[in-house]
C-alpha cells in the first residue's frame, strides 16, 4: 500500500498562494481486497475555496455527499482466488458504507465485486493494470488509461500479480 502525502495549496491571509497543509492522508483498508485514501472531499458543487474545511479526513462512504465529490487513490490487489471470499468482503464493504444500490445475485455472477454508484467517475490507471468489467464488456487498463464511468454497473478485476493504483474523482450524480 502506498503512503500518500497530500499538499493543500490555497490563499493565505495576505492574499498569496502557499501550501496550507502537508500531511499523510486518511486510509481505509480491507486486507487482500482494497486500500483507499480520500485525498479531498466536498459536500457541495462548486466548492467554496474560501472555507477552511477538510471533509476528506472523516470520509468513509463509498459515494460523495449529495451535490458533492470525492478525490481518491484506490489500490486493488490481485484478484482473490476464492470468489466467495471476495463476495463476502464486498458484502461487508456494502454494509460498512451503507451502499444505496446493491448488486443482484445475477450481477454478482459476472464478477464478485460488481457494483453501481450514483456518481460520475473519472478513473485513471496510475500503475499496474486492471480490467474494467461491465455488464457487457471488459477493458484492460494500463498506466495512463482513463475511464469515464456514468453510473454504470462495474467491477475492477486485477488479473496480474501486482497491485494496481487508480486515481479516482467521483462526482454526485443521478440515474
Amino acid at each position: 500500500m502506498p503512503r500518500i502525502k497530500r499538499y493543500v495549496v490555497g490563499i493565505d491571509d495576505e492574499g498569496r498562494s502557499g501550501v496550507l497543509s502537508d500531511h499523510l492522508t486518511n486510509e481505509q483498508v480491507e486486507d487482500g481486497f482494497y486500500w483507499r485514501s480520500t485525498l479531498w472531499a466536498a459536500d457541495r458543487f462548486p466548492p467554496d475555496n474560501a472555507l477552511d474545511v477538510d471533509l476528506s479526513a472523516d470520509w468513509v462512504a463509498r459515494e460523495p455527499a449529495p451535490d458533492g465529490f470525492l478525490f481518491r487513490a484506490l489500490e486493488i490487489p490481485p484478484d482473490d482466488a476464492d470468489p466467495e471470499r471476495h463476495r463476502a468482503a464486498m458484502a461487508r464493504l456494502h454494509e460498512q458504507v451503507g451502499q444505496p444500490v446493491l448488486p443482484t445475485v445475477q450481477e454478482l455472477t459476472r464478477h464478485p465485486s460488481m457494483h453501481r454508484t450514483r456518481t460520475l467517475d473519472f478513473t485513471t490507471c496510475v500503475s499496474g493494470e486492471i480490467h474494467l468489467v461491465t455488464d457487457r464488456d471488459e477493458v484492460r487498463m494500463t498506466p495512463g488509461d482513463t475511464v469515464v464511468l456514468r453510473g454504470g454497473n462495474h467491477a475492477w478485476s486485477n488479473r496480474s500479480d501486482r497491485p494496481c493504483l487508480l486515481a479516482v474523482v467521483m462526482i454526485s450524480a443521478t440515474f
